[in-house]
């Protein structure tokens, strides 16, 4: 594509940035757009993946249809069918009447579906069959329907590992990875990280009448170190911070960083990975760190009653009622009060309470997810978006096991 006219789509949706992936992104939205193929962003959150279905809308032959922008994420697993297909009435309790739902609606527009990857398996099962044939059913119908229209997909969430977890359905995947984008992280944007910095610097003035904050050398050279976990939605929340609370309207080093993090692993470029490297990233190695502390916690446990008994074997007294007891008549059987008295007597009942913990060979796996989301969520301070993005699953998915397992967060 001819810069010219990449340049125009840039201003035309105010995309800031000259990197080489996010123009390879840009290119090939635009050349996708005269088609109906499907499309699947892949991106972390934060990079600005709304913007290319918004872009292939636009430049469709679609353009004067309508568009929707659904965020699978933040609707209910029980009512995201009625959404997404509709309902008859009746259908379920509080369908007073009936919906055409979103796919119903937009018939011959274009859908773009955010966080694909949170749909439930039998919704995918449904959205495969909009995409293979477009036909779909309304819940609590039994008439086929059909639809036209164009769907975009995006996620956050690595779709391969959630396809060998049985979380997202494969034949899915490839129906909507017809056309793959892959939006970059801000960590790998170079100098543009400093463009968006003073973009956002330049709308705050403009809002709020104060005058634009500017950027030393070495602060800029400090904000593209960062490794910006949370992408331009973070950057633009810290130039909002520092345009009302910095006195100094030009920002060195010393004032920056007050606003981010200055520890290594925060300010240090994304590290590659490497076979030698200890990553709590991989779901196998926190498996077996878990079942390493549980293992440690049962050697404990034993120990500690080990300890009891040793107690028990050392006791010197009996108590004064039981003297003279320890020989009973032959055939004699003792009632339920009496054998509550004789039982300090009877040498084989003193450890009936205090028996060796064998050790498990087998644990259970719902009890083992059940520590890992523990663990995750102890580690954290009970902050469910580091939790969840530590074990590689959504804050919904998080949420959702939270309330499975009845865990608590600190």
């Amino acid at each position: 594509m001819k810069t010219v006219e990449l340049q125009d789509i840039k201003r035309r949706y105010n995309i800031v940035g000259n990197c080489d992936a996010l123009n390879r992104a840009l290119d090939v939205a635009i050349q996708v757009a005269s088609t109906d193929l499907s499309v699947l962003i892949e991106g972390e959150s934060g990079v600005g993946k709304e913007i290319i279905p918004r872009v292939i809308h636009d430049l469709s032959p679609r353009h004067h249809e309508r568009y929707f922008a659904i965020n699978c994420g933040s609707i209910p697993e029980g009512t995201i069918d009625s959404e997404l297909f509709g309902h008859e009435k009746g259908a379920f309790t509080g369908a007073v009447g009936e919906s055409e739902g979103y796919f119903g609606v937009a018939n011959k527009g274009t859908i773009f579906l955010d966080e694909v990857g949170e749909l439930p398996m039998a919704t995918q099962a449904r959205l495969l069959r909009v995409l293979e044939t477009g036909e779909y059913i309304r819940v609590g119908g039994q008439s086929i329907r059909k639809t036209d229209v164009r769907i975009v997909a995006a996620t956050n969430v690595n779709v391969r590992k959630a396809i060998s977890e049985g979380r997202f359905r494969e034949d899915l995947y490839y129906r909507l990875n017809t056309i793959p984008i892959q939006m970059p992280p801000l960590r790998d944007r170079g100098n543009d990280i400093v463009l968006l910095f003073r973009l956002f610097a330049m709308q705050m003035a403009e809002k709020y009448r104060l005058p634009r904050i500017e950027l030393t050398d070495g602060a800029k050279l400090m904000l593209m170190k960062y490794k910006w976990p949370g992408n331009i939605r973070q950057l633009k929340h810290i130039t909002e911070q520092m345009s009302v609370l910095c006195r100094e309207r030009t920002v060195d080093e010393d004032a920056l960083k007050k606003f981010i993090p200055v520890d290594p692993e925060s300010t240090m470029l994304a590290p590659l990975s490497s076979g030698d490297s200890h990553s709590y990233e991989s779901e196998r190695e926190l498996l077996y760190k878990i079942l390493y502390d549980l293992k440690g916690n049962v050697s404990d446990l034993r120990r500690e009653l080990n300890g009891l008994r040793d107690k028990l074997d050392n006791a010197s007294a009996m108590p004064q009622q039981m003297q003279g007891y320890s020989e009973l008549p032959q055939g004699y059987v003792p009632n339920m009060q009496q054998s509550q008295q004789f039982a300090p007597s009877t040498p084989q009942m003193e450890y009936a309470e205090v028996e060796e913990v064998k050790e498990p060979e087998v644990l259970n796996i719902t009890d083992v997810r059940r520590a890992l989301l523990q663990k995750a969520l102890d580690r954290n301070g009970g902050n469910r978006k580091k939790a969840a993005a530590e074990l590689g699953i959504s804050d919904r998915t998080l949420y959702r096991q939270i309330k499975q397992y009845g865990l608590n967060e600190n």
